[in-house]
This record gives C-alpha cells, structure tokens and sequence, in this order.
C-alpha cells in the first residue's frame, strides 16, 4: 500500500513539476488594439481564440483601445508590449518624443493603405475633393483623417476649409444631421455608421485617400523596443500565429466576427460582418498589399509618408523612416503569402 501511495504521489509530483514548467515556457503578452472591438479586431481576437497563440507558448491578452495615439504612449509607457496603430501616429511620437526610451516600432504592416475617408452626403452637392473648399468638416481632433488631411488638401489642391471638433459617436449623427458638411474617418467605421443612421450608401460620397493621391500606410503592429530586445522569439512567434490567423479570417469573415462576438456580445453581428469584409477589400487585400507583400513595406513609400507626415503634423523633428520600421521579425516570405488573388 505504501509503496502504490508512493508511485502516485511521485506521478502527481512529476506531472504537476512539468505543467509547472509548461506554464514557465508560456510568454505573456499584452496587446492594445488601436480601438473598440469591431469586425476588423478579428485579425487578433481569432488567433487568440483559435489557440494559434497558445500553440506558440505566448499567454496573449488583448484589449481594446481608444485611439491610435493611445495604444502607442502605452506600448512606449511599458504597460503594454505589442499594440495596433496607424503609423502616422507612430511617426509622431518619434518626432515629437525624440529623447523618449522606449519609442515604439513598426514591426509588421496589417493596413497596406490609411483606411482615412473625406465622407459627405449627396445631397450637399459635395462631388469632389476641390468641392470641400470653405465647408465646414468634423471629426474628433484625434482622428487620422483628419490629422492626415493638409496631406490630402495639398494633394487635391483644395481651398481652406473649417473645423468642428466632437467625440467619436457624434460624428455621424452630426452629418447626417446637416451640422457639418463633411467628415473625415476609416471608411469601413464612418460610411457603415452613417447606414446605421438611415442614410442609403448611395446617398454618401466617399473620398477614400489613396484614391486621390495620399498614398499613406494604415495600421501597423507595434512593438517596445524592449520586447525585442529581451524576447525576440517571442516576437516573432506571435507574427508566425497571428498571420496564421488572418489567413483564416480573410477566407471566412463572418466565421470570424464569432471571436469578436465572445468579447463584445452586444455587436451587431450583421453590421461587423460588413466592415470587417469592408477592411479587408480595402486595406488589407489592396491592390498594393498584394504588390509589396502581406506585413511588408515598400521603403521609398515609407520615406515618402515620412516627409509628409513631418509637414503635415508639423513636428518638432523630421521623422526618420529608417527609426520607425523594423521588419525582421516577419515570418518567411511563403508564410506571409496569404492574400487572395484576383481582388480589385
């Protein structure tokens, strides 16, 4: 008796030793979305509830966020060690924090193109982006479009135009309302919140920037300078899953949107289907995604957003392009190799 006391007593020690040391190998990692959870927030919500992140020993947590600009003071605060931003706010915080220690990178491009809009309604007599010239547009004062719109202005050679600042859920109602002439926002954000206010998509004209000469790049991972410096396998392993993930989001959408819907369940399911599909043909499996490669970015065109975003946000120093990307912790070229062809 004592003895098979003894075996099992000895078995359960070993096993829990080695679960002990499973959970040791396991890297935890915080990740800040740029914002709330919405369809396009599947790209990280679906590896994580497939297990993909799990798979690659990472313990990931991620949350929603506020903003670009908040996802990355809290990656360069240290509170977060990944994050998701649009790269003109990362930019900024480089050239306006020059002595910061930490200053976030860009370590993987998810948006190929600013998903930024200039948005009116038809019946404003609003056509194109000349016809903008002495309107009065809004947005929050945060926003990347209109952060990004003296880039946009000179591009189109537009006159000057007014500003009315409100909180993110007033945008929309606000147009529709005929409080402002246009807006600016994310395209697949803003055209599907004006629907959801009862304005046919027909009804809305809809600028999408790199239609009209702003070549800027969207969203990008981020990642502190100390996690690769101190974690570099951890690094890469969550790109290798989080690429698994979004192949499998782009081939099934609305398959998707369910790990979205088990973080927020009062998302309209429909709606996030939409702008989930809305991201992916417009940002994500883009014309010039597909041309420079899933996660990867062409350098003269970073240089090029570069200057233009110095002018543009008047910064305290140029920002360096060379400072902000940092690709060499993509997966291989035949892992990133995800984007359907085919797609306009």
């Amino acid at each position: 008796m004592n003895k098979r006391f003894f075996l099992k007593a000895t078995a359960a020690l070993t096993a829990a030793a080695s679960f002990g040391l499973a959970q040791a190998q396991t890297t935890p990692i915080k990740f800040q979305l740029d914002w709330r959870f919405e369809g396009p927030s599947a790209f990280f919500l679906l590896p994580a509830a497939k297990g993909y992140f799990k798979d690659a020993k990472l313990d990931v947590t991620v949350d929603s966020g506020n903003g670009s600009g908040g996802a990355v003071t809290r990656v360069a605060s240290g509170t977060y060690d990944l994050g998701f931003a649009d790269l003109a706010a990362l930019m900024e915080f480089h050239a306006n924090n020059p002595d910061a220690p930490n200053k976030p990178v860009a370590i993987m491009m998810v948006y190929n193109n600013t998903p930024a809009s200039v948005m009116a309604l038809k019946k404003s007599g609003i056509k194109t982006p000349a016809d903008l010239a002495g309107k009065k547009l809004g947005a929050p004062v945060f926003d990347a479009g209109r952060r990004a719109f003296p880039i946009f202005q000179k591009a189109n050679g537009i006159g000057n135009v007014a500003w009315t600042a409100m909180d993110p859920p007033l945008r929309e109602t606000m147009l529709v309302r005929g409080d402002v002439d246009a807006i600016t926002g994310f395209t697949f954000t803003s055209l599907l919140n004006i629907e959801a206010r009862g304005v046919k998509a027909d009804d809305v004209v809809v600028m999408q920037y790199p239609d009209f000469g702003v070549k800027l790049y969207g969203n990008a991972i981020i990642a502190s300078p100390k996690i690769l410096k101190e974690n570099p396998a951890a690094v890469k392993a969550f790109l290798s899953a989080f690429t698994k993930g979004a192949k499998d989001v782009i081939a099934d959408p609305a398959k998707a949107i369910e790990s979205v819907k088990a973080r927020d369940g009062i998302i309209n399911v429909a709606l996030e289907t939409r702008r989930l599909q809305l991201a992916i043909d417009t940002v994500i499996n883009s014309p010039s995604a597909r041309a420079e490669g899933f996660g990867q970015i062409n350098g003269p065109r970073m240089t090029l957003m570069a200057s233009q975003v110095s002018d543009a946000f008047n910064t305290k120093t140029r920002v360096k392009a060379d400072d902000i990307w940092n690709g060499s912790f993509l997966p291989a070229a035949k892992e990133l190799d995800i984007l359907p062809k085919g797609k306009k």
